[in-house]
């Protein structure tokens, strides 16, 4: 039986559109502005406004009249009247998609603050990322300006990766990346050999409309979806990584000098006979720093801190140099490392190996006890690495107190300590993050997850290399008069967002740790609550909350601070085999050294943000490689109970991270069929209707492995038994 049809009140709109024509007005444009464009006739702007009555329908046709004659509206050749886009203000801004429904532009510059909403209806085919140019929306929903796309400027990308699945009469790719929400449609004739299942890079020839998806052409197949190399080069062309240096690069590499010259070594400061070793990871290749160590006759000791000296090699105007600019940094995959330099550079005549001279940028401090310093210098060097150490052996001399060289690793642990406690009493943040490696077997499966360990010979390093990077950038900030500082690249680092550590204050008194700001200031807290939070389960997920609390470091030519450390001034000078913005400071340095003028800001204030963005997107790419791995590892696990915590809550299900392999996963409110569950917003849970049972963000739980996706890179879990 039909349900009977309740009468319609208009009493609001009604009110509304009465009066005289002038005052209707502004409620025809805002009518017509929601679609801008699109064509309506009289009968239904009458019936969007809610008219009913013969005196307003009157009044509203007149003001549609005088809104034509005036120039305000335009009359179409069918009678309806719109709205011209072009009339509008427009503005412009990058799309980031959130879900299928809607997007957001955040506008560029200065234009307007806040970012408008966008109805999937009104993207015009624009996808995440993209340029656009838009024009504002009456708002019907209050909360947020809405807006519509009118032109898009600049695509991001036009090269997709995902996995075929074919019909009798045509292929579809669905795509890896998570904010793309189109499948994409593949003729027969475009396949290029691909086959059902396979993991492609398909290219866009035809852009999504309204009512059509995309539609585009297989460029390569990487191999079948849930193989390891093909996952890996899937991962590379999501994020638009190069799978090999362009034809050239190697050959150009292969042709630089390797001899070092007796002229050259005369223009240097010789620390050959100086002790010197460098400490790395294990599996390391490229070796950018070293270190040296001298007692001095007045007590004090000099310490330097040796930088492969990379531009002395890469010339300005070379094919090496402009692919390096395009990289801009090196990428470090599970299983791989995609370089910023070839081999023959970053393994090679860069690489401070043992008993090899070097040619190296340095810079030389003389320290007291207390780790003050009394000297300092910078210049380029030649050195020659007496050892190389691996972490653990380094960490060996300090802890048995024996072993070649284990006084001069002492003794450097020493004022590294002295060092950083002097960080931290200026106000630093101890951030530790608990980071995963994978053991991998030969064809790429993981074995194992292994927490990395982060000792005092990781430390030790850290320390002198933050001296470097620190007194660098003091020393050409100091170099002139503040009015007219020497263009240089710094590294920056803002003060937190006061609403975003409120949000964090509530979202760590849900696991008992109480956070006072004003009282005991940013730095204290926090550092108190890492101290507290140790070995504890909720470490992992505090920590890394805690650090996308703070706002993201950046390359800048601005003279801000870096407030994570607590330095006034800081740099990227240590590695520039993997930097490129250190390559920039190293001949800035110089070319400051050597007395010259202050250089364009506007050219290094691009090279920045190119660098800032390319970093963002190797670190994204590196997220993806290690939760590609955590999921496969996941898929291969025996079936049983995992102890974890709650990460997260939301209204369409619970996070979990498991606590022995430090991997996140989701329990979907859909499986949970024991209740209907609501979501506590405001209260970080979910509460059971009928049973009042209460899931909340920190609680320790148990919970299975119902499914692994590969594609998607995602694992859902459901509550283990004895935890219902």
């Amino acid at each position: 039986m039909a349900r009977k049809r309740k009468p319609q009140h208009h009493k609001k709109s009604k009110n509304k559109a009465s009066g005289s024509p002038k005052r209707v007005e502004p409620l025809i444009a805002e009518f017509l502005g929601r679609n801008p464009g699109r064509g309506y006739q009289i009968k239904q702007i009458l019936k969007g406004l809610g008219v009913r009555d013969v005196k307003s329908k009157n009044i509203v046709t007149e003001a549609i009249f005088r809104l034509e004659d005036s120039g305000s509206i335009k009359k179409l050749r069918n009678g309806s009247f719109t709205i011209d886009p072009s009339d509008m203000k427009t503005l412009i801004g990058i799309v980031d998609s959130v879900n299928a429904r809607f997007a957001y532009v955040t506008l560029e510059g200065t234009q307007e603050e806040g970012d408008v909403w966008i109805s999937v209806n009104d993207l015009n085919g624009a996808l995440d990322d993209d340029k656009v140019k838009i024009i504002l929306k009456p708002s019907r929903h209050g909360k947020h300006r809405e807006g519509k796309v009118v032109e898009i400027l600049e695509r991001n990308r036009e090269d997709f990766v995902g996995r075929l699945e074919m019909s009798t009469r045509y292929g579809f790719v669905i795509p890896d990346f998570k904010k793309m929400f189109h499948d994409i449609y593949v003729r027969l004739e475009d396949l290029n050999g691909a086959k059902h299942n396979d993991k492609v890079i398909v290219k866009i020839t035809q852009w999504p409309d309204r009512d059509k998806k995309p539609e585009g052409i297989v460029t390569r197949v990487l191999g079948k979806a849930g193989e390891h190399n093909a996952e890996i080069h899937s991962i590379i062309a999501e994020f638009g990584l190069p799978l090999e240096f362009p034809e050239g690069i190697e050959a150009e590499a292969e042709t630089i000098s390797d001899k070092i010259t007796a002229k050259e070594v005369a223009k240097r400061k010789d620390f050959r006979k100086v002790t010197t070793f460098t400490i790395d990871p294990f599996d390391a290749k490229d070796f950018d720093d070293a270190l040296s160590i001298k007692p001095l006759k007045n007590g004090n000791t000099e310490v330097g801190i040796h930088i492969a000296d990379v531009t002395h090699y890469v010339d300005l105007k070379s094919a090496v140099e402009k692919e390096a600019v395009e990289r801009a940094t090196s990428v470090y995959l599970v299983d791989r490392t995609i370089p910023m330099l070839p081999e023959r550079l970053s393994n090679g005549l860069c690489s401070l190996r043992p008993e090899e001279e070097k040619l190296t940028f340095s810079a030389v401090f003389e320290l007291d006890e207390n780790g003050d310093i009394i000297k300092e210098w910078f210049g380029r060097t030649v050195i020659y690495s007496d050892r190389r150490f691996t972490y653990e052996e380094a960490q060996e001399r300090l802890e048995s107190g024996g072993g070649d060289f284990h006084e001069e690793v002492k003794s450097l642990d020493v004022l590294a300590k002295k060092l950083r406690q002097k960080r931290f009493n200026n106000g630093a943040v101890n951030f530790e993050t608990v980071e995963v490696k994978f053991k991998l077997d030969e064809k790429g499966t993981p074995l194992g997850v292994i927490p990395k360990e982060r000792k005092d010979a990781h430390m030790l390093i850290e320390e002198f290399m933050l001296l470097a990077n620190k007194r660098v950038a003091e020393f050409i900030f100091n170099k002139v008069k503040q009015a007219n500082p020497l263009t240089f690249v710094y590294r920056s680092h803002d003060n937190p967002d006061p609403e975003k550590l409120d949000t964090f204050a509530n979202f760590a008194r849900r696991f008992g740790h109480q956070l006072d700001f004003e009282k005991r200031g940013v730095s204290k807290s926090l550092n108190g609550l890492i101290g507290n939070i140790e070995g504890k389960p909720e470490q992992n997920v505090l920590q890394q909350l805690a650090i996308r609390t703070m706002a993201k470091a950046k390359y800048t030519t601005d003279t801000k601070g870096h407030f994570g450390l607590a330095f006034p001034h800081y740099t990227h000078f240590t590695s520039p085999i993997r930097r490129y913005p250190d390559m920039m400071v190293h001949r800035l340095l110089q070319h400051y050294l050597d007395g010259g003028k202050s250089v364009d800001k506007e050219d290094y204030e691009e090279l920045c943000v190119h660098s800032s963005g390319r970093e963002k997107r190797a670190a994204d790419a590196e997220r993806a490689s290690i939760k590609y791995k955590q999921v496969e590892f996941m898929s291969l696990v025996e079936q049983k109970d995992f102890e974890g915590i709650v990460s997260g809550v939301t209204e369409w299900g619970i996070y979990v991270e498991i606590t022995e392999t430090k991997c996140e996963g989701m329990v979907r409110i859909a499986d949970m069929d024991d209740d209907f569950y609501e979501y506590d917003e405001q209260n970080y849970r979910v509460i059971g209707r009928r049973n009042k049972r209460m899931i909340s963000l920190g609680d320790k739980v148990s919970v299975n492995v119902k499914a692994t996706d590969i594609d998607r890179r995602t694992i859902d879990l459901i509550f283990a038994k004895d935890d219902q």
